[in-house]
């Protein structure tokens, strides 16, 4: 059949993995050369004009297996899995042991602890226009019936005793007024296939499916600023200088670059419920055909 069941950690229970919170899924334009450094040569990347779509997911959970944590995914770009797609993760950054220890293990994910930092500060109320007050009657304004935040989440990867700033994420968030609810977006149910594995931690080749039911909507796209001195430079990392006592993790580097990358799309979870099935391991057979497709 070209697939093999793996089996899960005991801490976990069984799959499916349920996953309940609130998350923010960002596509970017990634470049296709650095995405590639993540990408196994098994697969062909989705791409066009040097691009491919990456971006994150940045997820806070409030009911799981592993209990309250927080998630950023920064996904590298899209791999073929003919018919469709499928994602492969660059770097993944959770605020819980169990959690990483479950992402390395069960799904082959690259996991590492990471420390999430928020900090909420209100925006000024802007003043309603004309226009703005024709797209509010009909649910699309933002400047009536709406306050705003703004969270800056700050994430450092904890690497031993120490830790390395990744990025920060400052997202503005609209609070409805309960009578507005409504515009937290239509309910719906998707599947997002992602390819995983080849790690230190589990050498597999994997694929697994997250099914997805939440409220979704566009949103505007958050802002992401570099560790310094990087801050607010779209700039390859590879070719950045670090101080000799800072050891260089090019991984983690080219994971900063997929994050400060070209955003095109922001869309908002709310109400999120996500069941997570076990992987399943590919074979050469199967990964001969994705090649040859």
């Amino acid at each position: 059949m070209g697939f093999g069941e793996t089996k899960s950690s005991s801490s976990y229970g069984k799959p499916p993995w349920i996953f309940k919170g609130s998350a923010l899924y960002q596509l970017h334009l990634v470049k296709a050369e650095t995405a590639r450094t993540f990408i196994p040569k098994e697969f062909r990347l989705v791409e066009a004009f040097g691009y491919t779509l990456g971006g994150f997911f940045l997820a806070n959970y409030d009911d799981s297996p592993a209990g309250v944590f927080d998630e950023l995914v920064v996904v590298a770009g899209i791999v073929w899995n003919p018919p469709t797609s499928c994602a492969w993760a660059a770097r993944v950054l959770v605020n819980s042991e169990e959690a990483c220890h479950h992402g390395r293990k069960d799904v082959g994910l690259p996991s590492q602890v990471a420390r999430f930092s928020k900090r909420i500060t209100p925006v000024p109320r802007q003043r309603k226009g004309n226009f703005g007050g024709f797209l509010n009657r009909i649910g699309m304004g933002t400047t009536i019936h709406h306050s705003k935040d703004c969270m800056d989440v700050q994430v450092a990867e904890v690497v031993g005793q120490a830790s390395a700033d990744i990025c920060s994420i400052k997202l503005i968030t609209d609070v409805p007024t309960p009578r507005f609810n409504k515009w937290m977006g239509p309910s719906i149910t998707m599947s997002l296939p992602s390819f995983s594995g080849q790690t230190e931690y589990n050498p597999n080749l994997l694929k697994y499916s997250c099914r997805i039911t939440c409220r979704v909507r566009a949103v505007r796209p958050a802002k992401v600023s570099g560790p310094s001195p990087l801050k607010d430079r779209d700039c390859d990392l590879e070719t950045t200088d670090f101080t000799p006592d800072e050891p260089v993790d090019n991984g983690r580097n080219l994971s900063i670059s997929v994050l400060l990358s070209k955003p095109i799309l922001a869309l908002e979870f709310n109400c999120l419920d996500m069941q997570v099935e076990a992987p399943i391991i590919v074979s050469n057979d199967s990964t001969s055909s994705l090649r040859a497709a």
